[in-house]
C-alpha cells in the first residue's frame, strides 16, 4: 500500500519518507499537518510505503534524508539501513522504538526522535479513569446491578469499601506515564506510593508521591497501577509472591506491558475473588479465544486502548513534525531517544 499525492515542496528541501500503514497515516496526518509537513521536506510519489520489496519503494528509500516512522511499518534492520545511505533522521511518530531501531543505527549516528511524551498523555488519563472508577468500585457495583436488578440488597455487602478518600495508591515505576499519573492525582484525596530503583525520594517528591520498595508498596495500596519498563529483569515482576502480598480487594492496573505480571497466578488469585485487575495490555498479545483472561471474574479486559486514539493521534504527529523542523533546521530535536536509555525505557 501506498499513499499517492502531488508535491509542491521545494526540492531544495530535505528528502523524507513516511514508513508506516495507511491507517496509521490517515490518523496522524489531517490537511493541515501535511501541509506543514511538505513544507518541512520535499516529498515525491509515493509519500507513504508499508511495503520496502517494490523498486520504486526502494528507490525512495535510497533518497531518503529523514524518515518518519509509525505503526505497520518495517523494523529499520541492517538491511533497510544499508540501503539508505543519505539517512540522517528517524522521526517516530508512535512511542517506544525498541521494535524499531538496530544497532546499526546508532553506529552511523542516525538521529532518533519519538511521540513517547505525547502518547503518554492519553495513556494517563485512562490509567487515572480506571483508578477513580476501580477505587470507587463502581465496576463492581455495576455488574453486582446487572445481576441482581435490584438498586439496594445483600449483593452490595459483598464488595468492599470505596477508597476514593483515605485509600492509597502505588504506581510501579515513574515513567513517562508514571509521572503524570501521580500528577493527576494529586487533586485528589489518596496517598501515592511510587517504587523506582533508578529515582530518589525528591524526585518521587516533587509529583506528589512517596517512594518505597515494591513489597511494601504491594502491601500497602489499595489500587496499583504499572508504568515499568519491559526489561528481562522486570519478566514477572508482579508475580504470585507479590499478588499475594495485595489487600484482599485490592486492585491491579496495567497500562504498560503484559509480561510484567505472571498471567497464571493472577488468573488464580481474581478466581478466588481476593483482587480485582484491569488489564489494557496481555502477555500474549493479542490474547488467543480461549485465553482464561476473558472468562476469569474480577479481570477487565481492554484491546490496547490506553493509548493515542483518533484524534488523540494528532498530538503524536505535531510532536514528530516539532522534532523533524528541529532536525531540517540544525537545532536539536526535543525528543531525541538516547541510546543508552533503551535498557530502562518501553
Amino acid at each position: 500500500m501506498a499513499a499517492s499525492d502531488s508535491d509542491d515542496t521545494d526540492e531544495r528541501s530535505p528528502s523524507a519518507l513516511l514508513l508506516m500503514g495507511a491507517r496509521a497515516f490517515s490518523d496522524l496526518f489531517d490537511d493541515a499537518r501535511l501541509r506543514r509537513l511538505r513544507q518541512l521536506v520535499h516529498l515525491v510519489d509515493p509519500i507513504r510505503v508499508d511495503d520496502l520489496a517494490t523498486d520504486r519503494a526502494r528507490s525512495r528509500l535510497a533518497a531518503a534524508e529523514y524518515l518518519l516512522t509509525g505503526w505497520g511499518g518495517p523494523a529499520l534492520d541492517a538491511e533497510v539501513l544499508a540501503a539508505a545511505p543519505r539517512l540522517r533522521g528517524v522521526v517516530h511518530t508512535g512511542g517506544s522504538v525498541k521494535h524499531l531501531v538496530s544497532p546499526e543505527l546508532w553506529e552511523r549516528g542516525i538521529v532518533v526522535t519519538s511521540a513517547a511524551d505525547a502518547n503518554a498523555i492519553p495513556v494517563a488519563e485512562f490509567t487515572l479513569a480506571m483508578i477513580l472508577l476501580e477505587a470507587k468500585r463502581a465496576p463492581s457495583y455495576i455488574e453486582g446491578y446487572d445481576r441482581s436488578r435490584e438498586v439496594a440488597g445483600a449483593w452490595r455487602d459483598a464488595i468492599p469499601p470505596a477508597v476514593t478518600f483515605g485509600g492509597t495508591v502505588g504506581i510501579v515505576g515513574l515513567s513517562r506515564v508514571g509521572r503524570r499519573v501521580a500528577e493527576l492525582l494529586r487533586p485528589f484525596d489518596l496517598e501515592v506510593l511510587v517504587a523506582d530503583p533508578h529515582i530518589d525520594r525528591a524526585v518521587a517528591a516533587s509529583v506528589g508521591a512517596r517512594l518505597t520498595v515494591l513489597d511494601d508498596l504491594m502491601s500497602a495500596s489499595d489500587v496499583v497501577t504499572i508504568h515499568a519498563p519491559e526489561l528481562p529483569e522486570t519478566r514477572h515482576l508482579i508475580d504470585a509472591r507479590r499478588l499475594g502480598m495485595l489487600r484482599p480487594g485490592a486492585v491491579l492496573i496495567n497500562t504498560a506491558r503484559g509480561s510484567l505480571i505472571d498471567t497464571d497466578a493472577l488468573v488464580a488469585r481474581c478466581r478466588a475473588g481476593l483482587m480485582r485487575a484491569v488489564l489494557d495490555v496481555t502477555d500474549p498479545e493479542p490474547l488467543p479465544a480461549e485465553s482464561p483472561l476473558f472468562d476469569t471474574p474480577g479481570i477487565v479486559l481492554s484491546p490496547h486502548i490506553a493509548g493515542a486514539m483518533h484524534a488523540e493521534t494528532l498530538r503524536l504527529a505535531d510532536s514528530a513534525l516539532d522534532d523533524l523542523e528541529a532536525l531540517v533546521t540544525g537545532r536539536v530535536p526535543r525528543h531525541r531517544v538516547d541510546v543508552a536509555s533503551l535498557s530502562v525505557i518501553a
